[in-house]
């Protein structure tokens, strides 16, 4: 049985890009493949003989019943995980006009916004039942080649990968996040002038918020709740999982917490990644 990646998503978000990467970590892929051509190239993938361990697939245009396919799919045994690219629906606009490429829905829309959305809201059954969610508004190519080499470098590897994400919700909700988590409850290094201008990275930043007895107290309930939910995602099949904690300005309280989050999940031998969305801004 061959693994399977399927790639899906909003057009703009990074589709391509996504197969370039795993075309590169010895993937075979298939671009802009029809929905109705998933078995077909799924079955040749399996035949005795092939040589394609590794299949990624990247959705065309139209996403009609893909949902059905990828479930047609699985029910003969194969691996499938379905990556979903998103992104803001400002970047989007900025990407097509810098390429000066025509949206796919352009003739379903009265304008560029009204086709994106209008694709956000025809892809919202797929994004939900997706595995991994990329929300791409903030990442150049070579942090989503990043991204994209923790995910499915170690793919092999039985573990849920989880990626813990700081960010500030003055600048948004994370687009990818599972769990959110509001930390604006915790002392804020920004009302201290000496540590104003220091991040969470900064051990007097740390310190200000984790030797606190609400900061510490709170990660250590955290981090508890956590080791007692990621069984269950491995139970139900998730091989990817982003928690996403959110300060004020997603410099100071997020940061440090976020950090040492990754540090308990990798000291109990889980896959963990951290990154910080909006700490330099």
């Amino acid at each position: 049985m061959a693994e399977i990646v399927l790639i899906t998503g909003l057009s703009g978000a990074g589709r391509s890009g996504t197969a370039d990467v795993l075309e590169d970590l010895g993937w075979y892929v298939v671009d802009n493949l029809p929905t109705a051509l998933v078995n077909t190239i799924v079955d040749l993938a399996a035949k005795p003989g092939s040589d394609i361990a590794r299949l990624a697939l990247v959705a065309g245009r139209r996403h009609d019943a893909l949902l059905e396919k990828i479930s047609e799919v699985r029910s003969t045994g194969h691996e499938v995980t379905v990556v979903f690219l998103d992104a803001n629906t400002a970047e989007i606009v900025r990407r097509y006009n810098a390429t000066r490429r025509r949206h796919p829905l352009a003739d379903e829309a009265a304008g560029r916004v009204e086709s994106i959305e209008l694709e956000r809201t025809q892809l919202r059954g797929v994004q939900a039942a997706a595995d991994l969610v990329i929300d791409t508004s903030e990442l150049n190519v070579h942090q989503l080649k990043e991204r994209l080499v923790d995910a499915f470098s170690t793919s092999t590897e039985a573990r849920l990968q989880v990626s813990v994400e700081s960010f500030g919700f003055k600048h948004g909700l994370p687009l990818d996040a599972d769990i959110v988590m509001d930390v604006r409850f915790l002392p804020n290094p920004h009302w201290q002038l000496e540590l104003r201008p220091l991040t969470g990275h900064d051990p007097k930043v740390r310190d200000h918020v984790l030797e606190t007895a609400a900061g510490s107290d709170f990660i250590d309930r955290f981090d508890d709740m956590l080791a007692s939910l990621l069984p269950q995602y491995r139970a139900e099949g998730r091989s990817y999982l982003t928690v996403a904690i959110g300060c004020t300005g997603g410099r100071h309280r997020s940061v440090a917490i976020a950090e040492e989050l990754a540090a308990r999940l990798r000291t109990r031998g889980g896959a963990a990644r951290v990154t910080h969305r909006d700490v330099a801004r």
